[in-house]
């Protein structure tokens, strides 16, 4: 007899669980840098837009996916999918004959991705969506965990006293060397997948929920103790104008696609997390509202982050534009700039901050890989926990070597620049771009295609119309006068216009063009520079 699928005890574990997932290093490493590179408060406003063009919408695809099936991401496509689908076929075709192409061209890399993909589509359909989701969990951990490594490195060096420089370049310099340092890495990078296995061992009550319930609070504590810390240093609110004045004379198409990018990438959408999680929803809970809180909690750390950092930037007089360095670079001498001696202490917190942030993603993504095997493979819990988490750990190790030297990886190297061209950057940058600029874009635009048009934006709303009725049943104006109680305003007979009609426009039609377009910029086809 087959094992009760586990659920959340209720919203509040669900959607704490999500936001954690979502909230990751994306929100307090990648969105402060990003925003300070493309004008501050400028991009915030277009991010915001972007969150609720892509964001929303395809997390709620996913969620009502992943609840409808019970399923993991693979389990949820297999089950939905119809027998034979000619659009699949079509795709699945079309990319093996554009791998034949690339043969010709000597371009034997993307050749045989191309030809391999294709090839798995035409045999299993729709389902390679789900299995492309399991894929890029499964990368993208490996070298996430690596970063996740460094942040509690960076808390143990905050306690010792040895991040006490006061300028960038010493900043630099101490980063640069405690990343090539192997002996520090690779134990670090061991002990962030260790912790994320030991919670997910637990299961999805024990586990991910009661630990979700814990750091998500600390998480935003700290952040309004670091933001309260800089806005009383002399100077800061420079850093806040920056942040939240929209300058309207930087805004260009570069920024919009900027932002039309990390929208998407920040919230875990299209690596099969929100449709596991979605999986352990009951049919009473409200997809909709949950879906929005999960939005809102999301950009509200984001945001929060940007004023925890920018404030304490701009007092201390460091620049708001260095780049992916901001966080290990420039914020350790910022801390230890400020007026008090206690620049260690305020270090400490922040690393903790993003240690706790890469934890929730970093059990997020191992869940979505372990309820794989436990669904489909019908493994127990603890040997798909063990054996996955040490064959991430593995690969991680790959990507934390190549930080150092490709020389202590050449055959590797060699091979991904006869198969790839790739001649910069390392393995780690390699994951980074294939999963970012790749997987997750054609991922994100499977599922809106899938849920527009496959199974079908009647079937989904009919699934979020449990435990949701204003998302369908109610008109949208009403609603928004807050006339929904009111039968004359709410028949659905005769008003079509409701938040379901609008939802489905945009996972049809708009979703779709705009991560097509995202795709296009991340991979470089399309530059407005």
């Amino acid at each position: 007899m087959a094992e009760a699928r586990e659920h959340w005890s209720g919203s509040l574990g669900f959607v704490l669980a999500a936001a954690g997932s979502a909230i990751g290093l994306g929100n307090i490493w990648k969105f402060p840098y990003i925003a300070g590179e493309n004008g501050g408060g400028a991009f915030v406003l277009i991010y915001l837009i972007c969150i609720a063009i892509i964001g929303l919408p395809v997390m709620l695809c996913e969620i009502s996916l992943g609840r409808r099936t019970q399923r993991n991401p693979v389990g949820a496509f297999k089950m939905l999918s119809p027998v034979r689908s000619h659009l699949a076929n079509f795709i699945g075709f079309s990319m093996v004959f554009t791998g034949i192409a690339l043969m010709f061209f000597q371009e034997f890399g993307w050749a045989i991705v191309m030809l391999l993909i294709g090839g798995l589509i035409i045999k299993f359909g729709w389902t390679v969506a789900g299995i492309l989701g399991v894929v890029s969990a499964f990368v993208i951990l490996s070298y996430y965990s690596v970063i996740g490594g460094w942040t509690i490195g960076y808390i143990l060096k905050a306690i010792s006293g040895h991040l006490n420089y006061t300028t960038e370049t010493a900043a630099a310099k101490c980063f640069k060397d405690f990343m090539l340092n192997l002996n520090w890495v690779i134990p670090l990078h061991f002990g962030f997948m260790l912790l994320c296995a030991l919670i997910i061992l637990r299961g999805v009550r024990n586990g991910i929920e009661k630990w979700s319930k814990i750091l998500m609070p600390m998480l935003f504590v700290l952040l309004i103790v670091l933001i309260l810390r800089g806005l009383t240093l002399p100077g800061a609110i420079k850093g806040v104008r920056f942040f939240l004045s929209p300058k309207m004379e930087v805004i260009n198409a570069e920024t919009v696609l900027i932002a039309l990018g990390h929208a998407f990438f920040t919230l875990s959408l299209a690596m099969g997390a929100m449709i596991t999680y979605g999986s352990y929803i009951s049919r009473e809970q409200n997809l909709f509202m949950s879906t929005i809180s999960i939005v809102v909690l999301d950009t509200t750390i984001a945001i929060l982050a940007g004023l925890a950092i920018f404030p304490a930037v701009f007092a201390m007089g460091f620049k708001e534009s260095s780049g992916a360095g901001l966080v290990f670079n420039v914020l350790p001498a910022v801390f230890n700039s400020i007026p008090g001696g206690l620049g260690w202490l305020w270090a400490t917190l922040f690393f903790l901050l993003l240690s706790i942030a890469a934890i929730t993603s970093g059990m997020s993504l191992l869940e979505v890989v372990v309820a794989f095997l436990v669904d489909e493979l019908k493994w127990k819990r603890t040997k798909a926990v063990v054996i996955s988490s040490t064959v991430i750990a593995l690969l991680g190790v790959v990507s934390a070597v190549s930080f150092a030297s490709w020389d202590r990886l050449e055959i590797l190297h060699i091979a991904l620049v006869k198969a790839f061209h790739i001649n910069q950057g390392s393995f780690f940058d390699t994951m980074d771009v294939l999963t970012s600029n790749w997987m997750l874009p054609i991922g994100g635009l499977t599922i809106s295609i899938f849920v527009g048009w496959i199974w079908g934006t009647r079937k989904a709303v009919e699934e979020i119309r449990h435990g949701s009725h204003n998302f369908a049943d109610v008109h949208l104006i009403s609603l928004i006068a807050g006339l929904k109680d009111d039968p004359s305003h709410n028949n659905s007979r005769y008003h079509v216009l409701t938040l379901a009609s609008l939802w489905g426009i945009f996972i049809r039609f708009i979703t779709p063009v705009a991560v097509t377009i995202a795709f296009l910029h991340q991979i470089g086809w399309l530059n407005f520079k």
